[in-house]
């Protein structure tokens, strides 16, 4: 299921919270007096709307609000105020505290675990295939309808595959089908419960719930205090942003329109995907399948993180070329060591990546394009009054690089440069989309059938264009971003003007591994 591009109720709540945190932080003030009022004025009047009532809308929205502030759920067995933390947290640095995906209790509907349950579509036709294929005897008919013995009930999905009408649903968690990891289970209570040592963070189930139960916390607020602080702040943007903002927002018009929000720059995160492609086509060159039997891209956070927690016997053979993101980040802050690199895409998993103590000092802040969007309601940008003289030029990534935000567009990339690299050398590559895809592909590879291959994963069924923090239909994305590559003045990741930029960034990451190995044995 995909709820991406449909404005719901669910979705006008997430962003006005959004809008709300950051007119907090852009006016300051009173935030212990201010956050207070919030609810109010994010649900106005005396009769509920969505929810039994006003006075559960509201205390739902006050831990929206302390969540995207970046501040934990309360508790709701003890008194605390909404406000309980916010002054230590505007502050111009603050790393994402675990967990990052919350579920807020009294919110989630307790929807009822997965059963399959018969219809009014049941005609209680002569043959009951339903009853005849039913390998434990569940299934028998009353006044001429079928009726499902929950209790001996095994949950195969037999029925629902022979009924001739249709007439058997499977009823699911949207949350829990939307989970790769099978990390969503339910407490006592019959709420969701999500096991944090499965969880990868990629943000599916936040997208997927239709009671807005589910949500990740936020560094806008903390993003727009280190501006108002006066430091340096600049944004490099993941591939997937192109028609994020809406018709009018088109990628010249994008510097200008973050430089209103307050960012000294913007600088496109295909930069560091070319980079990444140049990286991981020389690190598959180098050792499949002499050394290893295939080789696994690294660029998604949740596929990688996956990966390593349920194949750990195969997490050699997974990419260790740093992230589009990294690369790009630290590209950036060494020709500006003293600026504050904010990473703005799709991504709920970015969150995490960039919470890890390696990466910590190269990217500050990650946001998603919906918080960002945020930003632009708080401050009144409107992407149609950027006038022509304001436009300026993103052609900083080639068209391969581009392409990352789109599944296939990583293996097809990193084949590319293969192809420039040794025009006689074939490259077999297979892509999966969504984690429950991607670890069938590995187990695939576990079992031997990709040998000699370049595998690419993507947490987000479409690819990054997908992501939990976007905003616009997954297939109207993916076509806007196919014609943004095609558009590019470069195709392969070689042509890059930074490519000059490898070595020194690798070779810094090499230097980091080594000490913090010297470090661990000591």
């Amino acid at each position: 299921m995909q709820m991406r591009g449909i404005y719901s109720s669910v979705t006008d709540i997430r962003r006005k919270v959004f809008t709300e945190v950051a007119k907090l932080a852009y006016e300051g003030g009173d935030y212990k007096q201010k956050i207070t009022e919030l609810p109010y004025k994010i649900v106005p009047g005396k009769v509920a709307v969505y929810r039994d009532s006003i006075f559960l809308e509201r205390a739902i929205v006050e831990e929206r609000l302390r969540l995207a502030i970046g501040l934990p759920l309360r508790s709701i067995e003890e008194h605390k105020a909404v406000s309980d933390g916010i002054e230590e947290s505007a502050i111009a640095e603050k790393y994402y505290d675990p967990p990052l995906v919350n579920i807020i209790k009294f919110a989630c509907n307790g929807c009822p675990e997965t059963h399959f349950t018969v219809t009014d579509c049941c005609q209680g036709c002569l043959a009951h295939p339903c009853q005849e294929v039913c390998p434990k005897g569940a299934i028998t008919v009353k006044h001429g309808k079928s009726h499902i013995d929950q209790s001996k009930c095994i949950k195969c999905g037999r029925c629902q595959s022979v009924c001739p009408y249709n007439a058997i649903n499977k009823m699911e968690r949207p949350c829990a089908k939307a989970c790769g990891m099978d990390a969503i289970t339910c407490d006592e209570e019959g709420k969701a419960k999500i096991d944090y040592d499965k969880c990868v963070s990629c943000g599916m189930c936040l997208v997927n719930c239709p009671f807005g139960a589910i949500v990740d916390k936020g560094q806008i607020f903390q993003l727009i205090t280190a501006m108002k602080k006066g430091k340096k702040v600049i944004a490099i943007v993941a591939p997937a942003f192109v028609g994020q903002f809406g018709p009018n927002a088109s990628p010249e018009k994008l510097t200008a329109a973050m430089k209103k929000l307050g960012f000294a720059d913007v600088a496109e995160v295909a930069v560091g995907a070319d980079l990444c492609a140049i990286e991981e086509a020389k690190d598959f060159m180098r050792e499949v399948p002499e050394y290893q039997p295939f080789m696994a891209t690294s660029c998604c956070p949740a596929w990688s993180v996956m990966g390593k927690k349920l194949f750990p016997d195969l997490a050699p053979y997974i990419s260790m070329a740093l992230t589009p993101m990294v690369l790009t980040a630290r590209m950036i802050k060494k020709d500006n060591p003293n600026a504050c690199i904010a990473f703005i895409g799709p991504c709920a998993a970015k969150k995490l990546e960039a919470s890890r103590r390696t990466i910590r000092s190269d990217v500050d802040f990650v946001l998603t394009f919906e918080e960002l969007m945020g930003m632009f309601e708080a401050k009144g940008v409107r992407f149609e009054d950027i006038t022509d003289d304001e436009k300026v030029e993103l052609d900083q990534g080639t068209g391969d690089g581009r392409g990352f935000a789109v599944s296939g567009g990583v293996a097809k990339a990193v084949q590319d440069v293969i192809k420039k690299l040794d025009p006689e050398r074939e490259v077999k590559i297979v892509a999966a989309q969504g984690l429950r895809d991607c670890k069938k592909l590995l187990m695939l590879a576990k079992a031997g059938k990709y040998n000699g291959y370049l595998l690419e994963g993507m947490a987000c069924p479409g690819g990054c264009v997908a992501g939990a923090g976007t905003l616009n239909a997954v297939d109207k994305s993916t076509a806007l971003v196919n014609k943004y590559a095609n558009d590019a003045p470069m195709n392969n990741s070689l042509e890059s003007k930074y490519e000059i930029n490898l070595g020194f960034l690798t070779n810094c990451y090499k230097d980091e591994e080594e000490e913090a190995k010297k470090k661990k044995e000591s």
